[in-house]
Protein backbone atom coordinates (compact mmCIF):
# COMPACT_ATOMS: atom_id res chain seq x y z
CA UNK A 1 0.00 0.00 0.00
CA UNK A 2 3.01 2.70 0.71
CA UNK A 3 4.14 2.62 -3.02
CA UNK A 4 1.30 4.45 -4.35
CA UNK A 5 1.51 7.24 -1.34
CA UNK A 6 5.06 7.60 -1.61
CA UNK A 7 4.77 8.26 -5.36
CA UNK A 8 1.56 10.56 -5.09
CA UNK A 9 3.54 12.69 -2.50
CA UNK A 10 6.57 12.64 -4.23
CA UNK A 11 4.45 13.82 -7.37
CA UNK A 12 2.00 16.24 -6.27
CA UNK A 13 3.03 17.48 -2.62
CA UNK A 14 0.98 19.62 -0.49
CA UNK A 15 -2.03 19.00 -2.44
CA UNK A 16 -1.30 14.97 -2.86
CA UNK A 17 -0.88 15.33 1.41
CA UNK A 18 -4.02 16.90 1.52
CA UNK A 19 -5.75 14.27 -1.29
CA UNK A 20 -4.63 11.52 0.66
CA UNK A 21 -5.92 12.77 4.51
CA UNK A 22 -9.30 13.32 2.83
CA UNK A 23 -9.75 9.80 1.60
CA UNK A 24 -8.30 8.42 4.96
CA UNK A 25 -10.69 10.23 6.88
CA UNK A 26 -13.55 9.24 4.39
CA UNK A 27 -12.15 5.58 3.91
CA UNK A 28 -10.39 4.72 7.40
CA UNK A 29 -8.62 1.66 6.39
CA UNK A 30 -5.74 4.25 4.34
CA UNK A 31 -4.28 4.65 7.38
CA UNK A 32 -3.11 7.96 8.44
CA UNK A 33 0.07 6.84 10.21
CA UNK A 34 1.27 5.88 6.80
CA UNK A 35 0.36 9.21 5.10
CA UNK A 36 2.00 11.70 7.37
CA UNK A 37 4.71 9.42 7.92
CA UNK A 38 5.72 9.41 4.41
CA UNK A 39 4.61 13.47 3.97
CA UNK A 40 7.20 13.62 6.65
CA UNK A 41 10.03 11.67 5.21
CA UNK A 42 9.75 13.92 1.84
CA UNK A 43 9.80 17.11 3.50
CA UNK A 44 13.00 16.31 5.30
CA UNK A 45 14.35 16.07 1.83
CA UNK A 46 13.60 18.98 0.75
CA UNK A 47 10.75 18.80 -1.17
CA UNK A 48 8.24 20.42 1.25
CA UNK A 49 8.32 22.29 4.53
CA UNK A 50 7.35 20.46 7.75
CA UNK A 51 4.66 23.37 8.59
CA UNK A 52 3.38 23.19 4.86
CA UNK A 53 2.85 19.28 4.92
CA UNK A 54 1.53 19.52 8.39
CA UNK A 55 -1.07 22.09 7.16
CA UNK A 56 -1.86 20.20 3.98
CA UNK A 57 -2.39 16.79 5.88
CA UNK A 58 -4.03 18.78 8.25
CA UNK A 59 -6.58 20.89 5.76
CA UNK A 60 -7.07 17.50 4.03
CA UNK A 61 -8.38 15.54 6.93
CA UNK A 62 -10.59 18.21 8.09
CA UNK A 63 -12.53 18.46 4.93
CA UNK A 64 -13.45 15.25 5.43
CA UNK A 65 -13.78 15.75 8.84
CA UNK A 66 -16.63 17.93 8.48
CA UNK A 67 -18.23 15.73 5.33
CA UNK A 68 -19.00 13.85 8.09
CA UNK A 69 -20.30 15.61 10.76
CA UNK A 70 -22.48 17.50 7.92
CA UNK A 71 -23.79 14.27 6.98
CA UNK A 72 -24.62 13.03 10.29
CA UNK A 73 -26.71 16.20 10.61
CA UNK A 74 -28.51 15.42 7.16
CA UNK A 75 -29.51 12.27 8.42
CA UNK A 76 -30.75 13.31 11.71
CA UNK A 77 -31.68 12.23 15.09
CA UNK A 78 -34.93 10.09 13.83
CA UNK A 79 -33.76 8.57 11.13
CA UNK A 80 -30.72 7.47 13.62
CA UNK A 81 -33.01 5.90 15.84
CA UNK A 82 -35.09 4.21 13.18
CA UNK A 83 -31.25 2.64 11.70
CA UNK A 84 -30.05 1.71 14.95
CA UNK A 85 -33.50 -0.21 16.03
CA UNK A 86 -33.15 -1.90 12.67
CA UNK A 87 -29.49 -2.68 12.34
CA UNK A 88 -28.25 -2.30 15.90
CA UNK A 89 -27.52 -6.55 15.49
CA UNK A 90 -24.74 -5.47 12.81
CA UNK A 91 -23.46 -2.01 14.56
CA UNK A 92 -23.24 -3.87 17.91
CA UNK A 93 -25.37 -0.88 19.41
CA UNK A 94 -28.25 -0.56 21.11
CA UNK A 95 -30.31 2.89 22.23
CA UNK A 96 -28.77 2.10 25.94
CA UNK A 97 -25.74 2.83 24.25
CA UNK A 98 -26.54 5.65 22.42
CA UNK A 99 -28.85 7.56 24.99
CA UNK A 100 -25.23 7.11 27.01
CA UNK A 101 -23.22 8.27 23.98
CA UNK A 102 -25.41 11.43 24.14
CA UNK A 103 -25.16 12.19 27.63
CA UNK A 104 -21.09 11.99 27.21
CA UNK A 105 -21.53 14.38 24.46
CA UNK A 106 -23.50 17.61 26.22
CA UNK A 107 -20.83 17.24 29.19
CA UNK A 108 -17.78 16.37 27.68
CA UNK A 109 -18.13 17.00 24.01
CA UNK A 110 -15.58 19.65 23.46
CA UNK A 111 -12.48 17.00 25.19
CA UNK A 112 -14.11 13.84 23.62
CA UNK A 113 -13.64 15.27 19.88
CA UNK A 114 -10.35 16.55 20.51
CA UNK A 115 -9.01 13.40 21.93
CA UNK A 116 -10.72 10.83 19.25
CA UNK A 117 -9.00 12.87 16.53
CA UNK A 118 -5.88 11.48 17.87
CA UNK A 119 -6.75 7.85 18.13
CA UNK A 120 -7.08 5.51 15.15
CA UNK A 121 -10.65 4.69 13.73
CA UNK A 122 -12.18 7.01 15.86
CA UNK A 123 -10.27 9.89 14.07
CA UNK A 124 -12.59 9.83 11.33
CA UNK A 125 -16.09 8.24 13.41
CA UNK A 126 -15.94 11.05 15.52
CA UNK A 127 -17.38 13.38 13.45
CA UNK A 128 -20.50 11.36 13.58
CA UNK A 129 -21.97 11.28 16.79
CA UNK A 130 -20.59 15.34 16.74
CA UNK A 131 -23.08 16.04 13.78
CA UNK A 132 -25.77 13.40 15.39
CA UNK A 133 -25.94 15.18 18.70
CA UNK A 134 -26.36 18.74 17.32
CA UNK A 135 -22.57 20.07 18.29
CA UNK A 136 -21.87 23.00 17.47
CA UNK A 137 -20.17 23.26 14.39
CA UNK A 138 -17.70 26.29 16.21
CA UNK A 139 -16.80 24.34 19.19
CA UNK A 140 -16.47 21.05 16.08
CA UNK A 141 -14.27 23.06 13.84
CA UNK A 142 -12.16 24.44 16.69
CA UNK A 143 -11.29 20.76 18.91
CA UNK A 144 -11.41 18.43 15.80
CA UNK A 145 -8.57 21.33 14.25
CA UNK A 146 -6.24 21.10 17.11
CA UNK A 147 -6.73 17.38 17.94
CA UNK A 148 -6.40 16.98 13.78
CA UNK A 149 -3.41 19.22 13.30
CA UNK A 150 -1.69 17.62 16.87
CA UNK A 151 -1.91 14.04 15.47
CA UNK A 152 -0.53 15.46 11.98
CA UNK A 153 2.21 16.91 13.45
CA UNK A 154 3.55 14.14 16.02
CA UNK A 155 3.27 11.80 12.51
CA UNK A 156 4.88 14.15 10.20
CA UNK A 157 7.58 15.14 12.54
CA UNK A 158 8.93 11.23 13.36
CA UNK A 159 9.03 11.08 9.47
CA UNK A 160 11.19 14.30 9.55
CA UNK A 161 13.44 13.32 12.04
CA UNK A 162 13.99 9.82 10.58
CA UNK A 163 14.15 11.02 7.18
CA UNK A 164 17.71 9.68 6.94
CA UNK A 165 16.92 6.17 7.92
CA UNK A 166 14.10 5.77 5.24
CA UNK A 167 15.18 2.88 4.03
CA UNK A 168 14.57 1.52 8.00
CA UNK A 169 11.18 2.99 7.47
CA UNK A 170 10.11 1.61 4.31
CA UNK A 171 10.17 -2.18 6.13
CA UNK A 172 7.70 -1.59 9.10
CA UNK A 173 5.41 1.45 6.81
CA UNK A 174 4.04 -1.77 5.09
CA UNK A 175 3.08 -4.04 8.26
CA UNK A 176 2.25 -0.72 9.85
CA UNK A 177 -0.40 -0.10 7.43
CA UNK A 178 -1.70 -3.80 7.04
CA UNK A 179 -1.71 -4.49 11.24
CA UNK A 180 -3.76 -1.21 11.35
CA UNK A 181 -6.79 -2.50 8.85
CA UNK A 182 -6.30 -5.61 10.49
CA UNK A 183 -6.89 -4.19 13.58
CA UNK A 184 -10.45 -2.11 12.66
CA UNK A 185 -11.41 -5.18 10.80
CA UNK A 186 -10.84 -8.05 13.94
CA UNK A 187 -12.16 -5.23 16.15
CA UNK A 188 -15.59 -5.42 14.73
CA UNK A 189 -15.68 -9.21 14.19
CA UNK A 190 -15.34 -9.43 17.88
CA UNK A 191 -17.59 -7.07 19.01
CA UNK A 192 -20.05 -8.88 16.53
CA UNK A 193 -19.27 -12.19 18.01
CA UNK A 194 -19.70 -11.19 21.79
CA UNK A 195 -22.23 -8.33 21.68
CA UNK A 196 -25.74 -8.91 23.18
CA UNK A 197 -28.21 -6.43 23.35
CA UNK A 198 -29.44 -5.47 26.61
CA UNK A 199 -33.25 -6.07 27.70
CA UNK A 200 -35.61 -2.97 26.93
CA UNK A 201 -32.57 -1.17 25.58
CA UNK A 202 -34.57 0.30 21.83
CA UNK A 203 -35.16 3.55 21.09
CA UNK A 204 -38.04 5.29 22.85
CA UNK A 205 -41.98 4.12 20.98
CA UNK A 206 -42.39 7.53 19.38
CA UNK A 207 -38.67 7.82 18.02
CA UNK A 208 -39.91 6.03 14.85
CA UNK A 209 -43.61 8.08 14.17
CA UNK A 210 -43.36 10.20 11.57
CA UNK A 211 -44.72 12.92 14.24
CA UNK A 212 -41.65 12.70 16.12
CA UNK A 213 -40.35 16.01 16.26
CA UNK A 214 -37.11 17.76 15.32
CA UNK A 215 -34.75 18.04 17.92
Amino acid sequence: MEDWIIRLVEWAGYWGVALLMLIETVFPPVPSEVIMTVAGVSASRGHMTLAGTIAAGTAGAMLGNWFWYWLAIKFGEKRMNIFIDRYSRWLTLDWEEVERGHALFRKHGSIIVLVARMIPTLRSLISIPAGLFQMSLRRFLIFSTIGTASWSAALAGAGYFLGSQFADIEKWLGPLSTLVIVAIIGTYIWRLLSWKPKRGATAPADANSDTHPEA
